[in-house]
């Protein structure tokens, strides 16, 4: 009964595993973007030498992409497994003392907004099936949203190659182009119109305004694209003077 009237509890049950996957692909795409150009423009501005970058570029993406395709996995597995304990707790907690759990959730009801006089029928109600009983306290007393399709695996795979793609943007004008002077402000041009694209897409699901969105990430990833290139002319003309 508690659950028909969380309409909020059933739109983030169900959508959660998707909003994870766009979470990681859209992390994965940025940072490989923004890491891949600002590394490459600032080893393109200080050696100069096309193989150098390309093979850089190639092995910043390997790594990062692993990286953190492997970070994103931990974490979410870790995430999972400290809810599963704060779940099963929960669950010998209803076992061992379902009054006062009972009693906690009509307190939690009327705390959340609920009619007082309501409250303890809701609270009944949910006792009455120990499953409903066990999501109700987990979202309204741990915060947490009962969600068995989450995998962490996926999330991971997400990451990595969403990072690989993204860099690709940056590194391919490297690859296809003749030479750097040509090759670098290609590769920071369309990885800042990618950039751009990719926060005006993200409204799709937060409601921002398109080109706020856009401009912001663009804004943003052009400090790494400055600092990559100012750190690589302080190297080359340091080494020039050695």
């Amino acid at each position: 009964m508690a659950l028909h009237h969380n309409p909020s509890y059933l739109h983030h049950r169900t959508g959660t595993p998707r909003t994870e996957i766009i979470r990681e692909v859209i992390f994965g795409m940025e940072d490989g973007m923004v890491s891949t150009m600002g590394a490459i423009t600032g080893i393109a501005a200080g050696t100069q030498n096309h193989f150098t970058v390309v093979l850089a570029g190639f092995v910043i993406i390997a790594v990062e992409s692993i990286s953190m395709a492997v970070g994103s996995y931990l974490s979410n597995k870790s995430e999972k497994e400290i809810d599963d304990r704060k779940m099963q707790e929960e669950r010998e907690e209803l076992v061992n003392f379902p009054h006062e759990e009972k009693k906690e959730l009509e307190d939690m009801y009327v705390k959340d907004g609920w009619p007082k006089e309501l409250a303890p029928q809701m609270a009944e109600a949910a006792s009455q099936n120990h499953e409903l009983f066990l999501q109700e306290m987990a979202y309204r007393e741990l915060r947490i949203i009962p969600d068995d399709t989450s995998t962490p695996l996926h999330n991971g795979i997400a990451m990595g190659v969403s990072y690989v793609v993204g860099g690709s943007v940056a590194l391919v004008p490297y690859i296809i182009l003749p030479t750097i002077a040509v090759a670098t402000p290609v590769s920071i041009g369309l990885t800042l119109i990618a950039l751009f694209i990719l926060g005006a897409a993200t409204t799709r699901y937060s409601g921002r305004a398109w080109w706020k969105a856009g401009l912001e990430m663009l804004l943003l990833a052009s400090a790494a694209a400055l600092v990559g290139f100012l750190v690589g002319r302080a190297i080359d003309t340091w080494w020039l003077h050695q």
